[in-house]
């Protein structure tokens, strides 16, 4: 059986100062993996990779800038000489409130994040090695690009964007280059803390597991996928979710159906 170990590889991760994108690193670098680790600042970016150690490296590039993108697919390349694994992780949520109620800067902000960087970001490893010599990306998307939800309305359809684009760019890249995305439930992270902070039992109590999300639940999910045990898995939307999707638990557990 195939297993976990990424020794020799090298990954790329966006949006990897902290939550998800920073466990997702540790994971890798765990795993063997080389870690290059993306960030908005150099100060953000190296202080997230002292806190992977190993050889992971901290770059300055904004998720969206063409020019630091294409700087750290060239770093990375030159300091390791292959890039394996590219994790679309960086996204953003400035809008809150009805969808008719955003304008065009909030729109165009969380579809140039959330939807063409990952696009953008995979078009240029895919150029730069992938293309010749194969890999794996996954994307972070999020369950509520599976439904509705009130006031993420425009974040949502962000995210079900790139779930459908997981899905396309799977077919065109195949067969060398392997794409697949997480979509996690409510996680604790900081671009999620208005989901959970100040009312996080009520949330977790609704849930299947009855917690909320930690990143490394996220991060193991994605150390999976970028991994030979997942081999023969491409296109995939991974939910990760304590059974948030499922329905309200209480509803369904032993206590509530005998009525006690």
């Amino acid at each position: 059986m195939t297993g976990l170990d990424l020794t020799g590889r090298t990954a790329i991760v966006t949006g990897a100062s902290r939550g998800i994108g920073l466990a997702v690193a540790q994971a890798i670098a765990a795993a063997g993996g080389n870690v290059v680790l993306t960030s908005r600042t150099q100060e953000s970016a190296d202080a997230a990779a002292a806190l992977v150690g190993g050889t992971a490296i901290g770059v300055a590039a904004h998720a969206v800038d063409e020019e630091a993108a294409q700087r750290c697919v060239d770093l990375t390349l030159e300091r390791f000489g292959s890039i394996d694994i590219l994790v679309n992780n960086a996204g953003t949520n400035p809008a809150f409130g009805p969808v008719i109620d955003q304008d065009h800067g909030r729109f165009a902000k969380i579809f140039d994040v959330n939807v063409w960087a990952p696009v953008l970001w995979t078009s240029l490893v895919h150029r730069a090695w992938m293309g010749e010599h194969g890999g794996s990306v996954v994307n972070t998307a999020s369950i509520g690009g599976l439904g509705h939800e009130a006031n993420i309305g425009l974040y949502n359809a962000s995210k079900a964007a790139i779930i459908h684009l997981t899905k396309q760019m799977a077919l065109e890249l195949s067969p060398k280059v392997r794409v697949n995305a997480v979509a996690p439930g409510v996680v604790r992270t900081k671009l999620a803390e208005a989901l959970w902070k100040n009312h996080e039992a009520a949330v977790a109590g609704a849930n299947a597991l009855g917690r909320i999300g930690e990143p490394d639940d996220i991060a193991a999910a994605v150390a999976f996928l970028v991994s030979d045990a997942a081999s023969w898995v491409t296109g995939e939307v991974m939910v990760i979710d304590g059974g948030q999707r499922l329905g309200y638990a209480p509803m369904f557990q032993r206590g509530a159906a005998l009525g006690v």
